[in-house]
């Protein structure tokens, strides 16, 4: 299918290409529209262009929907735990041990290669062509609830939710040590940590913007009354890589199971029995789970919400510090 639209307004010349494209073209998302375009689906006064080319009046734009070259991501036979699903999109509850998007070090075995089997080839083409569906994203070891665009609008509309921070996102986390304040609110810089490129830090002088809201749920004691971990709930303004676990970590309350951000204090491990040894050391990831997830159902316009139940692992550890 093909679309055309025609640059008429002169407050628009010089204007990027894709932008121009994403706000007169709603039905496709802004990294869809780059991918058709560097594809050369897409065309401007009948000649292939760049992404950033600036619009000048009286440009005709032609846009070819389908991509004639399709992807190497295979549909896996994986098993989803399926949450709700319509035709427009599907919340699944991820389990940990396994990552978003095929990537380095990832090809095969990843939720995506779940969604195309469950979803069927067509996901290959909504939003980005290296993680398609994919609107957001947690942590390999981190378990909860994912929501995916199975088509362009639904994906679009979630991605502006998700940038205006309008998504309703909660974590149940569980860290070392108690917080002070017991609630609050964590604000920083996110960006890569200089001394290893996979990890992330805070920086007063770059990154993004990190915003994490606490909540101090249950102070876990030991046996003798000694204050050992807590249990929080973290609500997300922005969706930063890592950032409950970095933010948690920066404060001196790393996560339990954490063995990036934080390891486990030797002072702690000695008051624990020796069914909270054996819970913490069966644990496949850091003890955090997104447990919370709503938002505006693009087509139904909507509030929908969302819960999953806590990993049994995570209330196996919770009962076997408090029993």
């Amino acid at each position: 299918m093909f679309y055309q639209v025609k640059v008429n307004q002169k407050k628009n010349e010089g204007q990027r290409l894709d932008k121009y494209i994403s706000a007169n073209l709603q039905q496709f998302s802004r990294s869809k529209i780059i991918q058709l375009i560097k594809s050369s689906n897409v065309k401007v006064n009948n000649k292939i262009v760049d992404p950033d080319y600036k619009i000048t009046l009286g440009d005709i734009i032609t846009l070819k929907a389908k991509i004639s070259e399709k992807l190497n991501i295979a549909g896996e036979n994986i098993k989803l735990n399926i949450v709700y699903e319509d035709k427009d999109l599907i919340v699944i509850n991820k389990p940990t041990g396994i990552v978003m998007h095929p990537g380095a070090g990832n090809k095969t075995g990843t939720i995506v290669n779940a969604l195309i089997e469950h979803c069927g080839a067509d996901l290959k083409f909504v939003g980005d062509s290296q993680r398609p569906g994919i609107v957001h994203r947690i942590d390999k070891d981190t378990s909860g609830l994912v929501v995916v665009a199975k088509n362009d609008f639904t994906h679009k509309h979630l991605s502006d939710q998700f940038a205006a921070h309008n998504i309703d996102r909660v974590y149940i986390a569980i860290c070392w040590n108690v917080l002070s304040p017991p609630n609050g609110k964590i604000k920083t810089l996110l960006t890569r940590s200089n001394k290893n490129r996979t990890k992330m830090m805070s920086s007063m002088s770059k990154g993004k913007t990190a915003v994490t809201h606490y909540k101090t749920l249950e102070i876990l004691k030991s046996k003798k009354n000694v204050n050992l971990a807590t249990v929080l709930e973290c609500r997300l303004e922005t969706g930063r890589t890592h950032q409950i676990r970095v933010h948690l970590s920066e404060k001196g309350n790393p996560l339990i199971g954490d063995k990036t951000y934080g390891r486990s204090p030797q002072g702690k491990l000695k008051l624990l029995s020796d069914n909270t040894l054996l819970a913490v050391k069966n644990l496949p990831g850091q003890a955090l789970h997104a447990q919370s997830l709503g938002f505006i159902h693009p087509k139904k316009e909507k509030i929908v919400h969302f819960q999953s139940v806590m990993p049994d692992y995570l209330s196996n550890l919770i009962n076997s510090i408090k029993s």
